[in-house]
């Protein structure tokens, strides 16, 4: 009999339909403890919609810099802010 194998996914509700038929304990060979928080309270997320290309593009960029796609993105866009934030004129519009 072949063993299940934990779904490779993020979205919540095929992990809901999964876990409505599964039992975690039998699964407890696959499991690894995760010493950062998997959850950040507190934080708002977005969704920025990108091309296939282009998400593989940062990808590449990420793994080539040894970051994850979520941690170079955000790197760039607190980047970005930053600058323009240092060219804007006391008083100018925000």
């Amino acid at each position: 009999m072949k063993t299940a194998r934990l779904p490779d996914t993020d979205s919540i509700d095929e992990l809901a339909r999964f876990w409505d038929t599964h039992d975690l304990t039998d699964f407890e060979d696959q499991l690894e403890e995760v010493a950062e928080p998997v959850f950040r309270y507190g934080q708002k997320g977005i969704t920025v919609p990108l091309a296939p290309e282009e998400i593989e593009a940062a990808q590449q960029v990420a793994r080539s810099e040894g970051s994850d796609l979520a941690g170079l993105l955000h790197g760039w866009i607190i980047e970005k802010l930053n600058e323009v934030l240092r060219t804007r004129q006391p008083g100018e519009a925000k």
